[in-house]
């Protein structure tokens, strides 16, 4: 999708909803934007309404006044020129009559107006030999749309008119060819590679203290592995101290600038959900206190309505975090002074991937994804003024889909972020470089030192195993019995010092495929109980979502780095194309090719039906639906952001009463009309759609991570002796603070 061109006498620019003549530029909404590109592409041709309808309002049933809505929007914002540049045919659509250029150089622009001099790198460097040359004026300098040589005829002879353009060529190319190099690697040597934390619980989220006398981490529970406590230890003495009184879900954590306080997020159950099962609070804490004894925060503002994250202390005390409101983030900035909060960058469409803060510069690195799927660089100031904004170039190394989150270094105008086994640099006009360094373990995007010579990671693996239990056996189980003594009553059908996951029993078979990243690579593989075989060959830090079974057994669907791909037994891969990136796979019926999933549509997130065939994503709603399936007669069942169950009806989707307890992140599974679940008390039970009956059916492991399939054995399907479950155990997450020190 192009971002910037022109009509007439108007900038267009995509990315910022705005068009712009001469100095004076105006915000225009973005259908209505939409529907100008639609035309520009087209130009001097009828665009039908039909055709505008179906590119802009896909996916979405309006009215043909909608349109002339936006046809109003635009012929405002156009002014005079409108009624000659935009032309109705009635009955039959709209046209452009006007010439449109594509902008050639938006890849170096400044994303100023028209009359603001937009000048790439390759001419402002010949400006500057020519006007160091000639004596030009400042405002002489030659833009793309006025690349000409001054008029010398009474002055210069024709061969040095001659001379003077070829040497203008020869720069020009000379640094065009500069331009189309790959960006330069950062080379960085590593002289110690240390473990801060090496115990047997599981550490995340370091950071230095700005003076950089210590490290603070979270250190997680080994029971409720979503809490923690904060701790610090002393890069000097390596004494660690914990600095939260009581343990709960802490999330990131930010220093004020003197380093006496810290802010950090904590979220927690809910006393009466509305609208959301967890609420957000923005915490504060007196570092130095805390240092001396374990301290209770202090509570700042809570969230009961929407998501709160990633705070960040900024130079001017304020805080900035993103908040999320119907599935879109906002930048928001919150004064502890005045007790309130300013919105600093919202987008129309798409949505905020990720943000860091330098205080050092004083600015923020925001990354976004647009509406057209593509990943953005803004750097923005703390007042929200956008200084720059780059499309991120990914290279081969990185999947199309996958997200970054960068962070800031001590390096001018780089940031730095990691895929797991692999660093790269991030500059601020979007270009990628890889870091060749020697990661054994995958690794978090690296913090830097105040004094730019030391890094923290957060590395480490994920160890679960695959089991397999008979209902028979849970049923067996007394109700007040330790789940965690139960382990005689599962079988383990997969397992290494890695993680296995996602384990599926082949209809109309005796195969089982399952995830495995025991061989350093994320894969697919399959097993019959006694031998294993690898099927995908997925790159490096590849990551592996969710699968299906085809109905006949003979092939896979999986979830591939927001990808679909169809694997055959034989390892035979086909890639699904597809418009918009899948975030989840539920479910695939191979018989009609159809999938449900969560996609990431325009940037948003949004519950479809994907048909294969066509590629076409039907939504179903805007709800953050956490897991869908259908039942074998094809009735439609999802569980929401507060683990309700809801089904489908002839008007508007209800709860299931009979399940409002019983939701829980474990997941779920649907067998003919029953639906199978985990509820928060680790029980597993069942719920038949044909009578509406409920049983509890007893207990599983504590360390379960979902609940994966479930297979009739026998000839009795409705017995629990003929039924199997397979279940994802949490074995290990052992993650750990490391710290790397360069060497000079």
């Amino acid at each position: 999708m192009t971002e910037q061109y022109w009509v007439g006498d108007f900038f267009v620019d995509v990315t910022r909803n705005q068009i712009t003549k001469k100095t004076q530029s105006q915000k225009i909404p973005p259908k209505a934007l939409a529907v100008l590109t639609c035309l520009a592409k087209n130009a001097n041709k009828v665009v039908s309404h039909d055709q505008l309808l179906s590119e802009v309002w896909s996916y979405t049933v309006v009215t043909p006044n909608t349109l002339q809505r936006s046809i109003a929007q635009l012929r405002k914002a156009l002014g005079e020129e409108s009624q000659l540049y935009i032309k109705t045919h009635a009955k039959q659509g709209y046209s452009l009559e006007v010439e449109v250029r594509w902008q050639a150089y938006s890849e170096h622009s400044t994303e100023q107006g028209p009359d603001e001099n937009i000048i790439t790198d390759a001419s402002a460097a010949i400006n500057q030999v020519i006007a160091s040359n000639k004596g030009l004026a400042t405002d002489a300098l030659i833009t793309p749309e006025n690349a000409t040589m001054p008029n010398t005829r009474n002055t210069v002879t024709f061969s040095t008119r001659l001379v003077a353009v070829l040497f203008t060529f020869l720069i020009l190319a000379f640094i065009s060819f500069s331009l189309l190099k790959p960006a330069t690697p950062l080379k960085l040597n590593i002289a110690e590679f240390n473990s801060l934390t090496a115990t047997d619980h599981k550490e995340y989220g370091g950071i230095y203290s700005p003076d950089g006398q210590y490290v603070v981490f979270q250190r997680y529970s080994d029971t409720v592995c979503r809490n923690n406590n904060i701790w610090a230890k002393s890069i000097d003495t390596q004494q660690e101290t914990q600095l939260t009184k009581e343990m709960a879900a802490y999330g990131s954590y930010s220093f004020s600038q003197d380093g006496k306080n810290i802010v950090f997020i904590e979220s927690d159950n809910c006393d009466k959900p509305v609208n959301q099962k967890q609420c957000y609070k923005l915490m504060t804490m007196d570092f130095q206190k805390a240092l001396k004894e374990p301290q209770s925060p202090d509570v700042l503002v809570e969230c009961k309505n929407s998501r709160i994250a990633r705070p960040k202390w900024l130079n001017n005390n304020n805080i900035a975090l993103v908040q999320e409101f119907s599935n879109r983030w906002k930048l928001t900035s919150y004064s502890i002074a005045e007790n309130k909060s300013t919105v600093l960058y919202a987008l129309d469409e798409g949505n905020i991937v990720y943000f860091d803060y330098s205080p050092k510069d004083d600015v923020i690195s925001l990354t976004r994804v647009h509406s057209d799927g593509q990943q953005y660089l803004d750097i923005l100031k703390t007042d929200g003024q956008v200084l720059s904004s780059h499309k991120i170039e990914l290279p081969k190394e990185i999947p199309a889909n996958r997200l970054i989150y960068p962070n800031f270094t001590p390096y001018q105008s780089l940031l730095m972020f990691s895929t797991g086994r692999q660093l790269f640099t991030l500059s601020y006009d979007g270009k990628v470089a890889n870091i060749s360094l020697p990661l054994s373990d995958p690794m978090s995007s690296p913090s830097f030192h105040p004094s730019g010579k030391r890094m923290l990671v957060i590395k480490g693996h994920y160890d679960s195993d695959i089991a397999l239990m008979n209902l028979s056996q849970i049923a067996q189980l007394a109700a007040e019995q330790n789940p965690e003594d139960i382990s005689d009553n599962y079988s383990i059908i997969e397992r290494s010092i890695k993680g296995e996951d996602n384990a599926q029993f082949q209809p109309n078979g005796e195969l089982i495929a399952y995830m495995t990243s025991r061989t350093g690579k994320n894969q697919l593989w399959v097993t019959d109980g006694k031998n294993s075989t690898q099927l995908s060959d997925f790159p490096t830090d590849s990551f592996l979502y969710q699968m299906a079974w085809a109905a006949d057994g003979k092939s896979i669907l999986i979830n591939a780095n927001k990808a679909l791909n169809r694997i055959f037994l034989d390892s035979r891969t086909e890639k699904i194309a597809l418009t918009y990136p899948v975030n989840k796979l539920f479910q695939w019926d191979s018989e009609v090719n159809t999938a449900l999933v969560v996609a990431r549509i325009k940037g948003l997130l949004k519950f479809a039906e994907l048909d294969l065939n066509t590629g076409k994503f039907t939504i179903i709603n805007d709800k953050r639906v956490n897991w869908a399936m259908k039942s074998s007669a094809g009735q439609l069942i999802y569980t929401d952001k507060m683990y309700q169950f809801w089904q489908n009806g002839p008007v508007e989707d209800q709860p299931i009463e009979q399940l409002i307890d019983q939701g829980s992140d474990n997941g779920f599974i649907i067998k003919g009309d029953v639906i199978y679940g985990i509820n928060e008390n680790f029980q597993l039970w069942s719920f038949a759609l044909s009578d509406n009956s409920f049983n509890l059916l007893g207990n599983v492991p504590r360390m379960i991570d979902y609940i994966t399939d479930i297979k009739q054995t026998g000839i009795n399907q409705t017995s629990i002796n003929d039924i199997d479950i397979l279940l994802t155990l949490r074995i290990a997450a052992k993650k750990e603070v490391a710290e790397i020190i360069l060497a000079d």
